[in-house]
């Protein structure tokens, strides 16, 4: 019932904006990957489940085979039959008594409960085992998809988050932009300006709004696909509580992380015990082979008059002993070798495939996180260049070329943070899920 909880939340708030435009929903980045985990969360998870659904019933299906089998008939039938077209030719030596040879019609009803009994049969054994191995496999593939979505609702999040960001830094330049529109007219009226001065300050402020409305435009955009990854209503107003800020990333050494993806990583696990599961299932053709053991018997009344019905009974056992059947054997043990070595060639190329985003991830993250900082520096050295240069302006040692130069390398500087802090973060998710831990997605 707790796992629901996010959903009603949901539910609740969007409930909230159809009834006043103006509350919006408090989210987390917890919270939005917990929604997108829920039930009717993300469609991924939802497959996923589904598919477990589907596994066990296979599963079920395999056990049948090995479990009682009973059937209950009733049977109502009236019959003729020429006794010669079976040979029978009777003759009594009674002078005036034959026995005529046409029969009927005989009127039989019969009431029977049958059942039958798997006493051995190792293919059918293996079978079971093979299928409940796919179940677990299948168990584990919901996990991973929950992985999976965690990082996808994760890194939607943090680019949303992003795009809040570059708002705020569009429409910050836009005021400074403005602010020294200001400054040139000022000088211009002091005679210590030009017109052209003022033209280049207006041009500058021209393009930071350009810059806000495209900001504005990305910000819708990333906020919808947050939304579409939750798999909620896209017009669910949220307010994210999570800001994108800067902090050191733990870099971890390859080997010891390569360590725990293989220890972690639910995808690994499934298709090892999908290898597993193509083992049993080679083992069950290979034993199609064996004698099989049943048991059989039925009860029941059967008469000719319903009122004049006696009981009757077959109880029994059978070996079922294979001899011949055209190749189809040999032909299933062809093919469930062929399924166990491509079992086999797809754990490798996982296990390759699984190193490979552990190790892309940690240099990605290395790389980012090297970013992250020197953009931060950046930034305040770009700051320091801007007030020196309107120092120089404002004392006329310096044209408004240099302050429009000091503006726009500020502007792109705040941008560039703001990206590189959004790939460090990016880069981190990526890591917990090629690492397999969903603890990490969130921190």
């Amino acid at each position: 019932m707790n796992r629901r909880i996010p959903v009603l939340i949901v539910v609740l708030a969007v409930t909230l904006s159809a009834q006043d435009s103006q509350p919006k929903m408090a989210l987390s980045l917890n919270k939005a990957i917990e929604i997108a985990l829920a039930p009717d969360g993300n469609t991924r998870v939802q497959l996923a489940a589904e598919a477990v659904r589907a596994a066990q019933a296979r599963k079920a299906e395999a056990r049948s085979v090995l479990l009682p089998n009973v059937d209950g008939s009733w049977t109502a039938r009236s019959f003729t039959q020429d006794l010669t077209t079976f040979g029978l030719q009777i003759q009594v030596p009674i002078p005036g008594f034959a026995i005529p040879s046409f029969v009927g019609p005989v009127d039989v009803y019969d009431l029977r409960a049958s059942a039958t009994q798997t006493v051995f049969n190792l293919s059918a054994i293996r079978k079971f085992q093979a299928a409940g191995a796919q179940a677990s496999a299948s168990r584990l593939d919901t996990e991973q998809a929950r992985v999976e979505a965690s990082a996808q609702v994760g890194k939607a999040y943090v680019n949303a988050a992003r795009a809040e960001n570059a708002v705020a830094t569009a429409q910050a330049n836009v005021e400074l932009a403005e602010r020294l529109f200001a400054l040139a007219k000022s000088e211009k009226e002091a005679g210590t300006g030009t017109g052209l001065d003022v033209t280049r300050a207006e041009v500058q402020v021209a393009s930071e709004k350009q810059h806000l409305i495209a900001a504005k435009e990305d910000r819708e955009t990333s906020r919808l696909n947050l939304l579409r990854a939750m798999n909620v209503p896209l017009d669910l107003d949220v307010d994210l509580t999570d800001p994108l800020n800067y902090t050191p990333a733990d870099i971890p050494d390859a080997a010891k992380a390569l360590e725990a993806a293989r220890a972690n990583r639910p995808d690994l696990k499934a298709q090892s015990t999908r290898e597993h599961s193509a083992r049993l299932s080679y083992n069950s053709a290979v034993d199609e082979r064996l004698p099989s053991v049943g048991a059989f018997g039925d009860y029941g009344d059967i008469g000719v008059q319903p009122n004049t019905l006696r009981p009757t009974r077959t109880v029994g056992v059978s070996v079922k002993i294979p001899v011949f059947d055209g190749g189809r054997r040999d032909a299933l043990r062809a093919e469930a070798s062929s399924q166990l070595r491509s079992e086999a060639i797809r754990s490798h190329d996982l296990a390759k495939q699984a190193e490979l985003e552990v190790r892309t991830a940690i240099a990605t993250l290395r790389s980012a996180d090297e970013q992250a900082r020197v953009s931060l520096e950046s930034v305040t050295l770009s700051t320091k260049e801007l007030e020196q240069a309107e120092r120089r302006y404002r004392a006329g040692v310096a044209n408004s070329v240099e302050v429009v130069d000091a503006q726009t390398r500020l502007a792109r500087a705040r941008e560039n943070k703001d990206t590189a802090v959004y790939r460090q973060r990016a880069a981190r998710i990526d890591l917990a899920a090629a690492l397999g831990d969903r603890s990490l997605i969130a921190q």
